[in-house]
């Protein structure tokens, strides 16, 4: 007799062979990514007024915007997918889904963040937020049938939003230069690393990933991108129709929420 061999099963190997050539080739596109918009950055740096114009360079530094040219490339990509992709998504969920449907989407989706919210709450030292965010969730879970219905509200428990560049902003950290994420929009330097470390941070997303349900972490990343894109719909569309520059605009629709949200806060009890 033949005597057996230990041996990798074939089909182990062929998985392990396809894991190891998709993390190279995600980690050479995020990196030529990162690369080529780093280079775009740094060519598309807006020029300072010189020190004889006092006006336009305390303007220049009003509107904090050193990286204009390269921002307003990343804005362009951004409308044309939006353009092309996004809005006809919007618009479709809108005329397909109810609007009772769409706000259980809607509601459902919050409700899974909300281990994100109570932990900025807490790390903003808010305790009356972080009280309120564990009792919208207590009842939207159980009497809102696991968050698809907001029964905490009408029990005159608001709900709110909060995020790791909020936190950051209320311990006193200075935003940066504007900066226009691609496909993710209007942010800054601050609110771009609260962005990854909410990433990180949530546990829903922590346990999708290592119970192997990948495509049910990407179903609601894009579900939560296509419900509030049909949310701001007729008011973008108004900003867009009324604007002069709406790059412009936008940056300063951003900056004034951004400062609202980081005032409350920074007014934690």
């Amino acid at each position: 007799m033949t005597s057996p061999r230990t041996s990798a099963s074939p089909n182990f190997v062929t998985r392990i062979n396809r894991a190891l050539t998709l993390e190279r080739i995600i980690t050479s596109t995020t990196a030529r990514l990162l690369l080529v918009f780093g280079l775009v950055a740094l060519a598309g740096c807006a020029t300072p007024p010189p020190d004889d114009d006092p006006e336009g360079k305390a303007e220049f530094e009003q509107v904090n915007d050193p990286l204009e040219p390269a921002n307003r490339w990343v804005f362009g990509f951004n409308d044309i997918a939006d353009t092309y992709l996004l809005r006809p998504a919007a618009e479709g969920y809108r005329a397909v889904t109810p609007e009772f449907g769409r706000q259980r989407v809607s509601d459902f989706l919050d409700n899974l963040k909300t281990p994100i919210y109570l932990m900025n709450d807490m790390l903003q030292g808010n305790v009356t937020l972080a009280g309120s965010t564990m009792e919208r969730f207590l009842l939207n879970s159980s009497f809102g049938v696991l968050g698809l219905m907001d029964v905490a509200t009408p029990f005159g428990i608001p709900g709110h939003s909060s995020d790791f560049g909020q936190t950051l902003g209320s311990w006193g950290i200075d935003e940066g230069p504007y900066l226009v994420l691609p496909l993710f929009g209007p942010s800054n330097p601050r609110d771009a690393v609260g962005l990854a470390v909410d990433s990180y941070a949530d546990p829903v997303d922590y346990y999708l990933q290592n119970n192997h349900m990948h495509w049910v972490s990407w179903t609601r990343l894009g579900a939560s991108a296509l419900s509030q894109r049909e949310a701001y719909l007729d008011a973008l569309d108004d900003a867009k129709r009324t604007s002069l520059d709406f790059y412009s605009t936008m940056r300063s629709l951003y900056r004034q929420r951004r400062k609202a949200q980081i005032d409350q806060a920074g007014a934690a009890p």
